[in-house]
């Protein structure tokens, strides 16, 4: 029941109980008026019959006096108090009148009759004395009959009083019972006021009011903090109080909703801006290593509970490479065609649920289910790899993660592996010589300063190979440029192959050629030298028909740092190379130790 109920029920109640009191109030008093009044009628009554025998005696009293002393002025005397008296009627309607009842008028008319008599026979008397007849005058009014007359009048006034009393003696008690059973009633009725003002103040203001405004006003003041983890107390109550403590639960529901939102815009703007980081350092990478590191090491914070492969496609062969996994083992081979993927078919991504049934991707490990997410890379709307993720924890953890923010990661992967290969494609134009395919010069000095670190920062030697083509302009002269640039690409097909995963391979300038081994000490890179010098001489080479002879070569080799320091190592093989030219050519000759000519050239 609402309060306001409750307070207006026991307003209502208070109410009536007052009105209940004070017409009891008002009962009682009445009741005590009654009393009153009786009392007062009691003596008025009283009054009169006394002055009924009063006179009466005072009459009699008269006419003795006038009998006795025949003095005309007691005659005159009782004639005027007589005639003031009255009949019987007039005097009984004065008493009905004052309140008499018809029982007490009765008794009171026998008195007055009587009282009559004796006024009748004191006439007589009076009129006897006036005829001379003075002993019948005293006989009439001093006889035994005259006194039994009197006698009866005032037994009839005392009988008349008597009834009085014990009229007004009923009526006052009757008055005092009924005045006392209304104050009691009363009294009872301002107690029952008083203890629903009690119940009402301690059930409504303690009860339903007090004690759960305490309790809500804690919940309010740790609302108002924002700690949403506090618990409303359960009151269940239907009125105004239950009101506000929903209202408080809706407020504290709101904000625990307001409060995920703000965790998840949070995590949004942290997403988002783990998003633009990786995006601002893969627009920096320049090589393939630095676009596996940077992946490396945002992807996992963007896909939590994921692991993953990242392939590239290689044009050459055809395939799709893994170029780099994280996360575990994954169900998705190294290599493989890109047919054998459906995302790479369709140019979208292709999900596998695993409550659903799909189409597997053939590059997936036959016999293993679960759920598997494949994202083309795509670029100018060309493949340019492929993005692959599967759960490595829980599969609710992989559901959210792979919903998130997919479609722009995988967006900026595919661009910044288009722009690296640009980059690649554009780096290698500008530093590969076109005639041999072998890098330029410029290529040479930008990687020597890598290498040099690289070697030193690993306490590993470096070996570089200077190589000349042994009288080439004269070849040039005798079979001309066309068979010379034949054998300037067979020494670049030559010496790439010496170099293969191992070493850098350069066109240094003209028939000149430089080989970079890292790792190589002094014997394996006299060995190298060697080896390519005896390829060269066992070629035989052919152009338009035409024998081109025998092609020698001359190398120089030069290891740092057991021959110079590393600044000097390209002069130092250079040097070694000269000597071998002037040593009579197709030979290897390898450079001094420190504080040997080469050193000081």
């Amino acid at each position: 029941m609402r309060l306001a109920t409750i307070t207006n029920l026991a307003y209502g109640a208070t109410l009536v109980l007052t009105t209940v009191s004070a017409a009891t109030m008002l009962l009682a008093a009445h009741a005590q008026e009654g009393e009153r009044a009786a009392v007062a009628q009691r003596y008025r009554l009283d009054k009169a019959t006394s002055e009924v025998a009063k006179d009466c005696f005072a009459l009699t009293e008269r006419a003795r006096l006038y009998v006795m002393s025949g003095d005309p002025t007691q005659a005159t005397a009782y004639r005027s108090e007589a005639a003031a008296l009255g009949n019987v009627e007039a005097r009984l309607r004065g008493m009905v009148d004052l309140g008499a009842s018809p029982a007490e008028i009765r008794a009171l008319k026998t008195a007055l009759d009587s009282a009559d008599t004796l006024r009748d026979e004191q006439a007589s008397a009076i009129t006897a004395r006036l005829a001379g007849r003075g002993g019948e005058a005293v006989r009439i009014l001093f006889g035994p009959e005259y006194q039994r007359q009197l006698e009866r009048v005032d037994n009839a006034v005392t009988q008349f009083q008597d009834r009085l009393d014990q009229r007004t003696a009923d009526e006052v008690k009757e008055a005092e019972a009924f005045a006392r059973t209304w104050r009691t009633v009363s009294e009872v009725v301002l107690a029952l006021t008083g203890l629903l003002f009690l119940c009402v103040l301690y059930f409504v203001f303690k009860q339903r009011v007090l004690r759960p405004v305490v309790r809500l006003s804690d919940v309010v003041a740790r609302l108002a903090a924002q700690d949403y983890a506090v618990e409303p107390p359960p009151l269940g109550q239907i009125d105004e109080i239950g009101d506000m403590a929903q209202a408080i639960r809706i407020f504290r529901e709101n904000g625990l909703e307001r409060q995920r939102l703000e965790e998840e815009r949070a995590k949004d703007r942290l997403l988002r801006d783990q998003l633009a980081r990786m995006t601002n350092r893969l627009q920096g990478c320049d090589t393939f290593d630095d676009l596996q590191h940077v992946i490396h090491c945002f992807v996992p914070d963007l896909l939590p509970g994921t692991a993953g492969a990242l392939y590239l496609f290689e044009p050459s062969r055809k395939v799709m490479a893994e170029l780099f996994r994280w996360g575990g083992a994954l169900r998705s081979t190294a290599e493989f065609p890109p047919l054998s993927c459906w995302a790479l078919r369709r140019g979208s991504a292709h999900r596998l649920a695993a409550d659903e049934r799909d189409v597997p991707c053939a590059h997936l490990h036959a016999g293993e289910s679960g759920a598997a997410l494949c994202l083309p890379l795509i670029v100018q709307r060309e493949a340019v790899g492929l993005l692959y993720l599967e759960p490595c924890g829980e599969l609710a953890d992989f559901q959210a993660a792979t919903d998130v923010f997919l479609p722009m990661l995988s967006e900026n992967i595919g661009l910044a592996i288009g722009n690296l290969q640009l980059r690649v494609s554009l780096r290698e134009m500008a530093n590969a010589d076109a005639l041999t395919g072998l890098a330029n010069r410029r290529y040479l000095d930008e990687v020597f300063e890598l290498e040099v670190a690289r070697a030193l920062d690993n306490g590993l030697p470096l070996s570089c190979l200077m190589l000349d083509v042994d009288h080439f302009k004269s070849f040039n002269d005798r079979f001309g440029h066309d068979a010379g640039d034949r054998v300037l690409r067979t020494v670049g097909q030559v010496l790439r192959a010496a170099a293969r995963d191992e070493g850098l391979a350069f066109r240094y300038g003209g028939e000149e050629f430089a080989l970079l081994m890292p790792g190589y000490d002094q014997p394996r890179a006299e060995r190298l030298a060697e080896a390519i010098r005896q390829r060269m001489a066992n070629l035989d080479l052919s152009y338009d028909g035409v024998a081109l002879g025998p092609i020698t070569v001359s190398i120089g080799v030069a290891v740092t740092p057991d021959h110079c320091p590393p600044e000097k190592l390209i002069v130092t093989a250079d040097t070694a190379l000269l000597r071998a030219k002037q040593d009579g050519r197709d030979r290897c000759v390898v450079a001094q130790a420190r504080g040997g000519l080469e050193a000081a050239a």
